[in-house]
This record gives C-alpha cells, sequence and structure tokens, in this order.
C-alpha cells in the first residue's frame, strides 16, 4: 500500500512511535521517526527526498503539531499532515483541518482504519519516475511538476525568478513535453533586443503552431504588447513568457489584460539561496561534464566545498555556480575541487567573522548544549538558558535547528 513512499512521523509516545513505525515499515514506506518538534522541523522544511506525508501528534513535549504545521506554512506548503489527537483536541484538530491540514485521526484507532486515511491524505506520486531537472528539494520537484502539467495545456505560460534560474530551460521543456514539440520553437529576447510589433508578427509566422517564447516580456513597448494581444485573439502558437522577481515593479509598465492572461497560469522558481541542497546537486551534475575536459580527471568535490556551496548565497543562481565550478575544476591542483578553488577570492582577505556571526555561532552552541542535556525539551532547555520558551523557540528558528 505505501511501497516507495516517504513518511515523516512525529510522535513522542515511545510504545505508539515504534508500533507505526513498525507497521509503516513493513507496508514499504520510507519512515523518519522524530520525537520533539525541533528535530521534526528541519526534517520536514528541506528534506534530502520529497515527502508524501506526515504524521503527527496534536501534543508533543516542545509544543503542539498546531505550532509546527503553523511555522511550516509561514514559508511554503508542508505535505500532507496527518494529525493523531484525543478526544480532547478534536476542536484543535478540526481548526487545523479548516488551516489546510489533510486529516486527523482520534485515538484508540484501528491500524487498518489509520492506513486507509493515510493513503488518502496522499499525494499522487507523477514524478516518482521522472529524473530531477529543477532539483532534488520538494520545490523545485514541485516546479518539474509544474512543468508536466504546464506542457499539457495550451494556455499562456508565464515562468518567473531571478536571473540565473534557467528560466529558457523550463520553457524549452514545456515545449518538448506537449504536443507541439513537432512545431518549432522561437525565442524573443527583450531582454537583450528591442522586439517591435512587425518583428513579434513576423515571430509568430515563424513558429505556427509552435511555441513562442519572450524573455522579459514586461519589455516589450506598448506598440508590441498592443499587436502581441491582438495575435492572442485566437492564437495558433502557444505563448510562454518570462518576467523576473520584481514583477510588481515590471507589470506597471504591462497591460494589465496581458498581465492578468499571463498570470493566471505562473510557475515561480525559487532562488537557489532558498535551495541549498539544490545548489550541492546542480554542481554535481555540472561536475561530471567540466570534469571530463580536464587532461587529469579529478576525483570530486570535497565535502567542505560542498558546505560551502550550501552556505552561500548564490546571487547570480545557477549562471554563479557553473561559472565558479567550471574555473574551479580547471583551476584546481589537487585532487578534489576544494573551498578555495570555488572562492579564490576569500584566500585573498584575512579570515574574519562578523560580531554578529560569532554571536549567533556561539548562542547555537549553548543551545545545542542545553537541548542535549535535557534529551531535546525545549521548555527545560529554555530554563537552563535562563530565557523563555517562545525566545528560545525563536532563536532557534533563526538559527536553522
Amino acid at each position: 500500500m505505501l511501497e516507495g513512499r516517504r513518511i515523516v512521523l512525529v510522535e513522542d509516545d515511545e510504545i505508539m512511535g515504534a508500533s507505526l513505525l513498525q507497521r509503516l515499515t513493513l507496508e514499504g514506506a520510507e519512515v523518519q521517526w522524530h520525537r520533539q518538534i525541533a528535530r521534526a522541523l528541519p526534517a520536514i522544511r528541506t528534506p534530502r527526498k520529497t515527502l508524501d506525508a506526515v504524521i503527527c501528534d496534536i501534543r508533543l513535549p516542545d509544543g503542539t503539531g498546531e505550532e509546527l504545521y503553523d511555522t511550516l506554512t509561514r514559508t511554503g506548503h508542508p505535505p500532507p499532515f496527518l494529525f493523531i489527537t484525543g478526544q480532547g483536541g478534536i476542536d484543535q484538530a478540526v481548526r487545523l483541518i479548516r488551516s489546510g491540514a489533510a486529516d486527523y485521526i482520534t485515538k484508540p484507532f484501528d491500524i487498518g482504519a489509520f492506513l486507509k486515511r493515510l493513503a488518502a491524505v496522499m499525494r499522487p506520486r507523477p514524478d516518482q519516475d521522472m529524473p530531477p531537472e529543477t532539483g532534488i528539494t520538494s520545490v523545485a520537484r514541485s516546479v518539474d511538476r509544474q512543468v508536466t502539467e504546464a506542457a499539457k495545456r495550451d494556455s499562456a505560460l508565464l515562468i518567473r525568478g531571478a536571473s540565473g534560474l534557467g528560466k529558457l530551460r523550463l520553457a524549452r521543456r514545456v515545449h518538448e513535453l506537449s504536443d507541439r514539440k513537432a512545431a518549432p520553437i522561437v525565442v524573443c529576447n527583450a531582454l537583450r533586443d528591442t522586439v517591435s510589433a512587425h518583428e513579434l508578427k513576423a515571430a509568430v509566422d515563424d513558429v505556427g503552431e509552435g511555441s513562442l517564447v519572450i524573455i522579459g516580456i514586461s519589455r516589450l513597448g506598448p506598440c508590441a504588447q498592443d499587436s502581441l494581444i491582438g495575435l492572442l485573439a485566437a492564437p495558433r502558437f502557444r505563448l510562454i513568457a518570462t518576467l523576473g522577481l520584481e514583477a510588481d515593479e515590471e507589470a506597471q509598465v504591462m497591460r494589465s489584460d496581458l498581465l492578468s492572461l499571463l498570470r493566471s497560469h505562473e510557475i515561480v522558481v525559487p532562488p537557489l539561496a532558498d535551495r541549498p541542497d539544490d545548489a550541492v546537486w546542480l554542481a554535481a551534475q555540472l561536475f561530471t561534464g567540466f570534469n571530463a575536459r580536464r587532461m587529469v580527471p579529478l576525483t570530486g568535490i570535497a565535502a567542505s566545498a560542498e558546505k560551502a556551496i550550501q552556505s552561500y548565497d548564490w546571487p547570480g543562481n545557477g549562471r554563479e555556480l557553473r561559472a565558479r565550478l567550471m574555473r574551479a575544476v580547471e583551476a584546481a591542483e589537487g585532487a578534489m575541487v576544494l573551498t578555495s578553488d570555488l572562492f579564490p577570492e576569500r584566500a585573498a582577505d584575512v579570515e574574519m567573522r562578523s560580531l554578529s556571526e560569532v554571536r549567533d555561532a556561539a548562542e547555537k552552541a549553548q543551545i545545542v548544549t542545553a537541548l542535549e542535556r535535557t534529551h531535546g525539551q525545549v521548555g527545560e532547555a529554555a530554563k537552563l538558558l535562563r530565557i523563555s520558551r517562545t525566545t528560545l523557540w525563536e532563536k532557534m528558528q533563526k538559527l536553522g535547528l
């Protein structure tokens, strides 16, 4: 029933947790069992692989399942939550359902009924056998799923994201997966060239029943936008447009009807800064090709360099990562790519951390020590640190604990 499914179990009761872990594993699921919110939060927020569901008790030693769910919804779309509650927590569970949680089940429950509830809340896995294109994190896999779904439609599509995220690559993939793949794909780059109404009409003639991609559509002049709206009245072609993250500012120079048409079907690509594991994955994908060009191949990317990739903000996103890695592979003198190969500018300066970085590192070490002494009990750890539980919780969020 659950073959290949990935589930996070958040349950502090040792007997129930062990029982559910055993049964779910027998059903073929991959299960991560966490007993506190502090451990479950990062496992759900940044999973190594896409999660299919979260099974979560309402009452936990360092907070409530509601606090965990609310925290996750502030920064993204969590996997389906199946809450476990006693009779006294039904009102809270109902409130969670209204907030977007999938379902709840009350204790005690029949394991057969529980498995049916779990199977019902889990999302379909159309991407289970599909290799990653954008990355391995849940948000990257979501982008890949949206691309696959967009390819099944003929409506105009907007792909939005910062520079260097491969928006044109995604546009080409939508075309290649669609029924229009036998027809041409024509790209007009409004960021680089001034695209007139006449040139736009010529591009539409060339594309026929294929896909017309307009990069930086907000840069089209008023006449070109007017012409495009006319061409979209009864189109033979499919329009795919890209736009930067500054969409609100760019929208001021776009026709409102054109923007509304595009935003009705939109794919947003998150920056690499929000997807550190995807940055490491992308580096591994690119490394193979770059390494093949060397006379003496390298053995890989050092673990310390991978950590540096994870911690860097990547303002230039994938384009910057590609450039840095290409240079690093070419310049590497040892057997592996090192941090100094990727970021040579750091070696030129004496390594000095800011006072805020030093303070954060010290606070993180102290909090970890307190949590270890109290076996993950946030309330007890807060007493040791002489701060409120709310303050400790906020600091744990800030420091990634």
